[in-house]
């Protein structure tokens, strides 16, 4: 064998734009892109086709002179031995991919989408929500199995003993089994048809979800009893007592009152104003406050501790079960989240308040995306109205379901 001319470090580092010959098939190639110079190493060699094959060594960036030529002399030997470079370096990829799937559990990967879709929920109630389905449904029958083992046999075991008992958590234990297998495909550590899939699938196994029973609906307490309740929920004392009073006056959810913090508060303007990312629909809601919420609010400001108007102990947020408990002492566990629906119905059917006043009220969306265009107020001087007529009617221990009037001109 003849002499070879090798480059030199000082070669390597200047090297122009263009393939430079180390010997025996290594070569720098040095291409000019929009970013600069790109310097890479090359192995060049004769496959069994007689043609000419090119084999990436790596970046210039990563790989130094000594390593390319180590890694030039394990492709010299394999050719040696009739080994094609690319064929052997490509069967190492798939065997290592194979095991990598077979390591990921689907616990694992569940965890992984958790982190990575996160940032982008509503509320932490949310992630919490996910947390806990997959740790009490389904870690318990697949989590430590391999994610690209998940068939529909396992999927089954998790959501069909359930399907009848609980069918909107058991739905939703489904979709989220769904979406964590989309995520693991997508990532390449499984494939396939998602076993979890509900159109197509199974759907053809299991009963529609509407259909298993009728739909039950949060308990309600008529809004004629409501007077009543509110006196004695009045005499109860606690934060949770007037977090859970707060709440049916404004007609707003329970975990809205929950994340309340005093900078949402506008004394001036007798105003809450809930940010969109704590609100279900996403979007900014204010509420109109009367007499009696701004006294629980004033009430609260003078023993104030903490950013949350209505805190746990110490600094720490309310337990979420803690207006439950409240309903409980009173023999009322099973409404906490009724109250929305006895506002409705009272402003239904004993005033003259536009629907979509209403609804407003409620948060809820308006009418179609022409209807919610034209309407692009939030209609808020009306829902004060509104909302101090709810005040009034919750002040009156004998309930006698008055019609009222609104007090507002024109069309809404």
């Amino acid at each position: 064998m003849g002499h070879i001319n090798r480059l030199s470090p000082a070669a390597v580092r200047n090297a122009k734009p263009g393939m430079h010959n180390d010997g025996l098939g290594l070569y720098l190639q040095v291409t000019l892109g929009k970013d600069g110079l790109s310097r890479s190493w090359i192995f060049r060699y004769a496959g069994a086709d007689g043609k000419e094959h090119k084999m990436g060594l790596g970046s210039l960036d990563v790989v130094g002179l000594a390593e390319a030529r180590e890694k030039a002399a394990a492709c010299r030997l394999l050719r040696d031995k009739g080994v094609d470079p690319i064929t052997d370096r490509d069967a190492k990829r798939a065997a290592a991919k194979v095991e990598t799937t077979k390591a990921t559990t689907f616990k694992q990967a569940a965890e992984a989408y958790v982190a990575s879709h996160e940032a982008g929920w509503r509320s932490h109630r949310h992630h919490e929500q996910w947390v806990s389905t997959l740790r009490d449904f389904v870690y318990p029958r697949f989590g430590d199995l391999p994610v690209a083992a998940v068939d529909t046999g396992l999927v089954l075991r998790v959501v069909e003993p359930m399907w009848t008992v609980k069918p909107v958590t058991a739905d939703r234990v489904r979709g989220r089994i769904e979406a964590v297998l989309n995520w693991a495909k997508a990532r390449g550590l499984r494939e396939g048809e998602n076993p979890a899939r509900w159109r197509g699938h199974i759907a053809n196994l299991l009963p529609a979800r509407t259909k298993v029973r009728s739909v039950e609906h949060h308990a309600a307490l008529p809004y004629t009893e409501i007077g009543s309740f509110m006196a004695a929920l009045r005499a109860q004392d606690g934060t949770a007592a007037r977090a859970l009073e707060f709440c049916i006056l404004t007609a707003t959810r329970t975990g809205e009152v929950h994340g309340m913090k005093w900078s949402e508060v506008d004394f001036e303007g007798r105003t809450w104003c809930i940010p969109g990312d704590r609100m279900k629909g996403g979007k900014d809601h204010r509420v109109p406050l009367g007499a009696r919420a701004m006294a629980i609010i004033e009430t609260m400001h003078a023993i104030r501790t903490a950013d949350l108007v209505f805190p746990g102990r110490g600094e720490r947020p309310m337990n979420r079960g803690a207006l439950r408990l409240v309903l409980r002492a009173m023999g009322r566990d099973e409404m906490v989240h009724g109250f929305r629906s006895t506002f409705r119905d009272w402003a239904a059917e004993t005033t003259g308040f536009p629907n979509h006043v209403v609804e407003m009220a409620l948060a809820h969306a308006v009418g179609d995306n022409v209807e919610a265009a034209y309407r692009r107020g939030d209609l808020f001087e009306k829902r004060r109205k509104l909302m101090l007529a709810w005040a009034a009617h919750c002040n009156q221990p004998a309930d006698d379901a008055k019609i009222v009037r609104p007090q507002f001109g024109g069309r809404s």
